[in-house]
């Protein structure tokens, strides 16, 4: 019987544990943290046996196959081990897809992922057809398909769980956007990661359909130098597209194959121009499984928002407060500070991953009229905003920032949380962060 070790027992790694008893291994469940208990008790129940707060190299180098958690780097001394004896190494993303025969339609992008991902399982559910969601959302991948019997499977991919990608081949790929996040992953090298979103297409063939953003600089540098077996379905805010979507300002035009139909932005459910280019990725993707129009067009007007991307949590004597927690790069700030209408305060900062801020100062001129700082080291944030923005506060915890908005905001303004940042230096992740900032308003 051959050994399969799970790195990480989160709710990829218990999934791929489950599905690996299931196929025939011997399973092994190894997590150098803590697992959670209700992880603990089903990995009892299936009898995988497993480890926490520990690696045990000599089990672990001794695995034919290794799903690893995305969240571990390929530079630690334990997968340049496994690395060098030869181990396959594949992410659960890699290992659930080799175990189903569904189609699978698999999203990527520096931002909007979650949308859009959402989006287009909302559109497959609401058109009747038998479907899971998972990946970087929901249950995980590995799980469904041990337990569950889909047709098709609407993918949040991360570069990270594309890093281990061998034989991955979805039907249907999208790549919505490129922008700098994740660089202390990449070796702060750019093309590293632009490469590593890419890959989401490189096991398609001329069956399968390729989905991206004919607007976005990298996806277009990307194709001088590359290519896609796969039938390309681009969409753009900016240019009549001949097979794809595009946008004339007041309608969105899905024009497929020879077949047209087209609706009005200011019906759809999320506003934007961001909010627009992935409801034109949804809609493609729609319409290449035969999804009647009207079902299309319904379900990108009845959507209703991701929790913590741009949501509306409370109007206060007037002031707006956002909760945009889910904004854990500046490419995803900038879509943010585009679709704001009114003065915002910004509530900014976390744990940095390289950024560079210098893209926003456009919009901070305009739109921000004051800056609170939420982070333990904000010099950066500070160094580039301080000469733009009168008013800049620093503090270091959610009560001060929500408070400190709150007292710098007026009748008309917003109070927008949208860190640019990953949440670790204060908080457990972006929902903890989201869920705090919606308590401290809920307690003005």
């Amino acid at each position: 019987m051959k050994k399969l070790v799970i790195l990480g027992g989160g709710e990829s790694g218990v999934g791929a544990a489950i599905l690996g008893k299931k196929v025939g291994f011997d399973v092994f469940l190894s997590d150098i943290g803590s697992i959670k208990e209700e992880y603990k008790i089903i990995l009892s129940e299936n009898k995988i046996p497993f480890e926490e707060k520990q690696h045990t190299e000599q089990i672990i180098l001794n695995a034919d196959w290794i799903i690893k958690s995305p969240g571990i780097p390929k530079k630690s001394n334990l997968i340049q081990k496994i690395i060098e004896r030869k181990i396959l190494i594949s992410s659960e993303i890699e290992f659930a897809a080799q175990y189903t025969t569904a189609k699978l339609i698999a999203i990527t992008g520096s931002n909007g992922k979650t949308t859009t991902t959402s989006l287009t399982y909302h559109i497959y559910k609401n058109a009747g057809y038998n479907v899971g969601l998972a990946g970087n959302i929901g249950k995980s991948f590995a799980w469904q398909v041990a337990e569950e019997n889909f047709d098709y499977y609407i993918l949040e991919i991360s570069s990270f769980q594309l890093d281990d990608i061998q034989n991955f081949k979805p039907h249907i790929a999208m790549v919505l956007n490129i922008s700098p996040d994740h660089l202390d992953r990449y070796e702060y090298n750019y093309q590293n990661y632009i490469d590593s979103k890419f890959t989401i297409t490189k096991n398609q063939d001329k069956n399968d359909y390729f989905i991206y953003n004919e607007d976005d600089p990298m996806t277009k540098n990307w194709f001088q130098n590359h290519n896609t077996k796969a039938e390309r379905l681009p969409f753009s805010l900016n240019k009549r597209i001949e097979n794809g979507a595009f946008s004339d300002n007041e309608n969105i035009i899905f024009h497929i194959n020879s077949n047209t139909f087209k609706m009005k932005i200011n019906e759809l459910a999320l506003t934007g121009k961001h909010n627009i280019a992935n409801s034109m990725a949804a809609g493609i993707a729609g319409k290449l499984s035969k999804i009647k129009n009207d079902f299309i067009k319904q379900s990108l007007m009845d959507f209703e928002a991701v929790e913590h991307r741009l949501e509306f949590v409370l109007k206060i004597n007037g002031i707006n407060f956002i909760n945009d927690s889910k904004a854990t790069n500046v490419n995803s700030v900038y879509y943010a500070l585009e679709s704001m209408n009114t003065p915002v305060i910004w509530i900014v900062g976390g744990t940095d991953k390289g950024n560079d801020y210098s893209e926003l100062i456009t919009f901070v001129q305009k739109k921000v009229k004051a800056i609170v700082c939420l982070g333990i080291d904000n010099e950066k944030i500070i160094n580039t905003f301080q000469d733009i923005v009168s008013d800049v506060v620093e503090t270091k915890s959610m009560k001060d920032a929500v408070n400190a908005a709150y007292s710098l905001g007026s009748k008309g303004d917003s109070v927008l949380l949208s860190p640019a940042c990953a949440s670790f230096d204060l908080f457990k992740n972006y929902e903890d962060r989201g869920n705090q900032f919606k308590e401290e308003v809920r307690k003005l």
